[in-house]
């Protein structure tokens, strides 16, 4: 177990990281992240990704950003879904994502805008991936999701994992999971999809503690379990915001440390468009 005393060995410390980013609604919150991109480049991410609302309500807005990312010289992953589309659509967007210079992409199966019926031609997220590999061939690197947790909407542990295999064997490069606060989770989620005969790397998802309400509430709607103990502290310091970042710092760059000695391939962290706790996270680790 890493202490914070041999931080600075690189035999410990290295690990590659990856960024997350989800398309600023107002020009000041462009201008937010564009700051707090400038000072987590320093971190130098393998690659930042964007996400995209349910059924690519915010495409031009993930299609902006990433064009940003990529003229700042990071190499950048467009968030991509396919719930709603057609064959013929993705077909297009591809071509424009190539045409910017992309070569990354995070397959999704994605959510449906409320009110929706299910439609479109791509029932999951294994038909997408299947797709993009026979219309673009090895052009991008493909990301998928992983549920350490079991993804809300699976029938059975065993189904979702099944699920996430067959992803994997469509033609998947890598997979970055939901975020998770205990590693047992993960660990064991990577042995039961090796078992199956995934490979691949699977890329622990880490979600920086900044703010408890804000984490309730994103918890209770991807089905990421928030520890008893923890949830139990962050509820006793009420409204204290500078002893939730202090513990949510502790506990989230612990978590980072044993994901790092278990020999995770990478870490990628959801940053909220913000870049303190991820810096910090990332200064305590050595990197």
């Amino acid at each position: 177990m890493a202490s914070h005393t041999d931080d600075n060995n690189p035999a410990r410390s290295g690990i590659p990281i990856s960024l997350e980013f989800f398309p600023p609604k107002t020009p000041d919150g462009a201008e937010k992240l564009k700051a707090a991109r400038a000072g987590l480049y320093a971190l130098k991410p393998e690659f930042c990704s964007v996400t995209y609302g349910a059924g690519g309500s915010t495409q031009e807005g993930t299609f902006a950003t990433v064009a940003q990312i990529l003229a700042e010289g990071v190499d950048a992953a467009s968030h991509f879904s396919c719930v709603g589309a057609t064959r013929a659509r993705v077909s297009e967007q591809l071509q424009q994502l190539r045409g910017m210079g992309v070569r990354r992409l995070v397959a999704l199966r994605g959510d449906l805008p409320s009110g929706y019926g299910a439609g479109g031609e791509f029932q999951y997220a294994s038909d997408l991936v299947a797709f993009i590999r026979e219309q673009t061939g090895t052009h991008f690197h493909v990301e998928v999701a992983a549920y350490p947790e079991v993804h809300p909407q699976a029938r059975s542990p065993e189904q979702d994992l099944q699920a996430f295999a067959a992803k994997m064997r469509a033609g998947a490069d890598s997979a970055i999971t939901q975020y998770f606060y205990n590693a047992d989770a993960y660990l064991r989620f990577v042995d039961d999809a090796r078992r199956l005969g995934v490979d691949r790397p699977i890329v622990p998802g880490i979600m920086p503690i900044s703010s408890s309400t804000q984490l309730m509430r994103f918890s209770d709607a991807c089905g990421a379990e928030i520890p008893r103990w923890v949830r139990l502290r962050l509820q006793g310091f009420g409204d204290d915001t500078a002893s939730i970042r202090a513990f949510g710092l502790d506990v989230v760059t612990r978590l980072c440390e044993q994901l790092r000695d278990a020999g995770a391939p990478a870490l990628h962290f959801y940053t909220m468009n913000q870049a303190a706790a991820t810096l910090e996270i990332c200064r305590r680790l050595g990197l």
